[in-house]
């Protein structure tokens, strides 16, 4: 109970605006979408530079911000597109950005995008179903850093790695998430429930900031940097060595894994 009243509360402009004072005031560096660009500017010269999922709302904005500020490759993916303004902003760059059609968690396109040094990642963790595979890809295809903004939603006390499942959730428990008076028009699987004819469109997962940093180490990131705000969180990373990674083995390994499982008497019905 406490926590919804929480959740109401951080949702009212005053009460929004105040908590980022009190952060601020507190020696956190708060968070703003319309920081991305400083972001960018920082990490992309004399980088490699790709961003997964460049064109809803920005038409490979920061793709192209990225080659301006001297990136030395740089690539754009999304599930749609390229888009109209895309293409005409290209021609009048005289752009060499590569724009590639593609899911980012598929293994053909990041076999496509192959490693860049500087992957950027804003406003769509929180639409895929599994955002640990996503977060993986992520990885595979990142060679150095990792610039990762995604809606999030507050902490919830004594439950650190909390996460909320958007789809399926009664309109009553819904109507908790929709962020329409901090100005988020419209929330697929939110606003007016699950559409799965909109796929990826959909919002998905609501991760609780402690969540995600854990979801990111286990990936293969290491946390330098975060920007907080109320409802979404923007992380820096570095890309570091992989801590999980399960190998399937080969079909002699596996009966000699069989074996000992059998042997040692220690598979048990969970």
């Amino acid at each position: 109970m406490l926590y919804t009243w929480k959740v109401r509360i951080l949702k009212w402009q005053c009460a929004n605006l105040l908590w980022r004072y009190w952060r601020a005031w507190r020696g956190d560096d708060v968070g703003n979408y319309h920081r991305l660009p400083e972001y960018i500017r920082r990490y992309a010269p004399g980088r490699s530079f790709v961003d997964i999922g460049c064109m809803w709302g920005v038409n490979g904005d920061y793709a192209f911000m990225a080659e301006e500020a001297g990136a030395t490759m740089v690539k754009g993916v999304d599930v749609f597109g390229p888009t109209p303004e895309f293409e005409a902003k290209k021609q009048a760059r005289n752009s060499a950005v590569e724009f590639i059609l593609g899911d980012a968690s598929h293994p053909a396109t990041i076999a496509h995008v192959g490693i860049a040094d500087v992957v950027l990642c804003a406003g769509v963790l929180y639409h895929h179903p599994s955002p640990f595979d996503l977060l993986v890809a992520l990885r595979q295809m990142c060679g150095q850093t990792l610039i990762l903004r995604t809606s999030t939603i507050p902490e919830i006390k004594g439950l650190p790695n909390a996460a909320i499942y958007f789809p399926m959730l009664k309109p009553h428990d819904r109507q908790l998430w929709n962020l329409k008076s901090l100005g988020v028009s419209q929330q697929v699987g939110i606003t007016d429930g699950f559409e799965p004819q909109k796929g990826y469109g959909n919002w998905f997962w609501g991760l609780t900031p402690s969540c995600l940093a854990s979801l990111l180490e286990t990936a293969g990131f290491r946390v330098d940097y975060r920007a907080p705000e109320a409802f979404a969180q923007t992380f820096i990373c570095s890309a570091v060595k992989v801590p999980f990674v399960h190998r399937l083995p080969d079909e002699i390994e596996a009966c000699s894994i069989g074996e000992a499982v059998s042997s040692a008497g220690i598979a048990r019905p969970a």
